[in-house]
């Protein structure tokens, strides 16, 4: 007796963005909550200094999706959060 099975693998790819110009007080929850007006995000981490625990003013949002990437690129590049002008683009491999 011969049996088949199908199995059928889903692969999402996520996309990562890089903000910069994030204004100090910016957290990772902070920083979740705006871009998840404009898709699903994975994670959201502000990069801090080592020694001293603070902001170093930029951070990076991965997205479920491309296209919710492309949606917070086109929305939040240039937008204004907390006063400041945030810079979102895809972020570069290593």
């Amino acid at each position: 007796m011969l049996v088949c099975y199908l199995i059928i693998f889903e692969v999402t790819l996520s996309t990562k963005l890089f903000v910069g110009s994030l204004p100090w007080s910016a957290t990772d929850d902070s920083l979740k909550e705006t871009f998840e007006a404009h898709g699903n995000v994975v994670s959201a981490k502000v990069v801090t200094d080592r020694q001293t625990g603070k902001s170093r003013g930029f951070g990076f949002v991965e997205m479920e999706s491309s296209s919710d990437a492309s949606s917070a690129i086109q929305a939040l590049n240039g937008a204004q959060l907390n006063g400041r002008s945030i810079i979102v683009s895809e972020a570069k491999p290593k």
